[in-house]
């Protein structure tokens, strides 16, 4: 299919988001050049569509062994770097031993590589040292990238990628202006020029876009889209995110919710679908560590249905003097998140008290204990294991055993399977009170069509974007 070209397009996309002060993907940490550079002007071997699913790239195919060890990728024809350079299964080989031997961002995806060769130029072939069923899923996002093995580029400042675009123009701290990339091995991109700017705040969004400074607005998921809804002429789309909001409970030794049985009446309590619904920025209710766009969610909502009284029962065994002060830590963002689960638990022993605070004081209380509960978000892909792993204290050792064994997988399958296991275990220990999944969200002006809506916050794929 070829897509008609649009020479004058020039679109402007805002993000609430910090800018960034260097283009290299290799070494800079954070979403925003994920957001701007991935899949844009860098391509990764496999690709990931807008549902979090595996698809071609510069892989069109790949194989995996029976006992998941080795791994056979058969990669496209004709491939071309934007400065016009060949790209084959030897640039593949050389990205993938320059992430591992330079400890670049996402090198700890590729841990158990043992050997990586190319017995041709459109075959790439990895065998590992154990299996490891994340293995394609990591090679979609930065251990993925393909870079030139001939490129002297200065990435700091400059770019040489496969993708749709190339970076034009690069302000540090405030915008990156991408050009069509006519080297581009697949069908051109829509628009001539993408101009990326960054905004401080929701507010700077709303403002640049009321103003047309921009045409196009990515909010964060935390962000409130009723200002923008409320806007002349301005479309507000909802889309997916893998981003979860947990009211975490902390479950070391001197807390009540060391016991499952205070953690369990929390789940009961809560009543986390009409909190999804008076989130302007929920997706939908959540009921377990994984989200619905994660390999192996589960609808767990069965588990702890909404039941005050069965939740006021668990609570009851406990003495006021055991349960003592609540408090409930709440950053900024979630405010209003926090108040409304501490309304739901007022008539409770519990009867929260809201701490509101700001990122670096929350962090710091996370990460000393110092909080009963506590509200937060948690990302897609690197937290699964999260609560195998002693997060907010919780220790399960059949949630271990579990997650182990999803790990030891050796296909997606069994994978799968195994993380739902899980999901359950963890879920049925109420390991914390999952509320719900945040939405991905982006306003535009109506002349603005062929922009994503599911996990902006993470990819932003602008190759079909284009002004009407």
């Amino acid at each position: 299919m070829t897509i008609a070209l649009h020479s004058g397009s020039e679109v402007t996309v805002g993000l609430d988001s910090t800018a960034p002060k260097s283009l290299d993907i290799r070494t800079t940490p954070g979403k925003e050049l994920d957001q701007t550079l991935l899949g844009n002007v860098y391509e990764t071997l496999i690709g990931r569509d807008e549902n979090n699913r595996l698809v071609p790239s510069i892989a069109k195919s790949w194989k995996v062994s029976k006992d998941g060890l080795d791994y056979t990728f058969t990669l496209n024809n004709d491939m071309r770097f934007a400065n016009g350079n060949a790209l084959d299964s030897t640039d593949v080989v050389y990205s993938l031993q320059q992430i591992i031997q330079n400890n670049f961002v996402g090198a700890q995806d590729l841990s158990d590589l043992k050997t990586v060769k190319n017995p041709d130029t459109s075959t790439v072939q990895i065998t590992l040292n154990n299996p490891n069923p994340r293995l394609l899923r990591a090679l979609s996002s930065r251990a993925g990238i393909v870079y030139d093995a001939n490129s002297n580029t200065n990435y700091a400042k400059q770019t040489c990628g496969s993708g749709p675009f190339t970076v034009r123009s690069f302000d540090p701290g405030s915008s990156i202006v991408l050009a069509r990339n006519s080297m581009y091995w697949k069908d051109q991109a829509a628009s001539s020029q993408i101009t990326i700017r960054h905004y401080s705040d929701a507010d700077a969004l709303h403002a640049a876009l009321n103003s047309r400074e921009i045409q196009l607005a990515v909010l964060r998921p935390s962000d409130s889209p009723q200002p923008f809804k409320e806007s002349k002429n301005v479309t507000v789309a909802k889309g997916l995110t893998t981003s979860k909001v947990v009211l975490a409970l902390n479950n070391n030794a001197d807390s009540i919710f060391s016991d499952s049985h205070a953690r369990k009446a929390v789940r009961y309590i809560i009543d986390n679908k009409k909190i999804a619904q008076n989130q302007p920025n929920a997706a939908s209710a959540l009921s377990g560590p994984i989200s619905p766009l994660e390999p192996g969610y589960d609808d767990l909502s069965e588990l702890f249905p909404h039941n005050l009284t069965e939740g006021q029962n668990d609570i009851s065994y406990f003495s006021p003097s055991y349960i003592g002060t609540i408090t409930l830590l709440v950053p900024n963002e979630y405010a209003s998140l926090g108040q409304q689960v501490a309304d739901q638990l007022k008539n409770t022993r519990l009867n929260p008290v809201v701490q509101v605070v700001d990122d670096q004081m929350f962090a710091q209380r996370i990460a000393a204990g110092d909080y009963k509960m506590a509200i937060t978000s948690m990302g897609g892909f690197n937290d699964t294991g999260a609560f195998a792993n002693g997060a907010f204290g919780y220790q399960n050792g059949q949630a271990q055993q579990d997650y182990r064994k999803a790990l030891a997988s050796t296909n997606d399958v069994d994978y799968q399977t195994n993380l739902r296991a899980y999901s359950k275990t963890v879920s049925a220990d109420a390991a914390s009170a999952w509320l719900y999944t945040e939405s991905s969200m982006v306003a535009t002006k109506d002349n603005v069509t062929g922009y994503p809506e599911n996990m902006t916050d993470e990819l932003l794929p602008l190759h079909n974007i284009r002004l009407k």
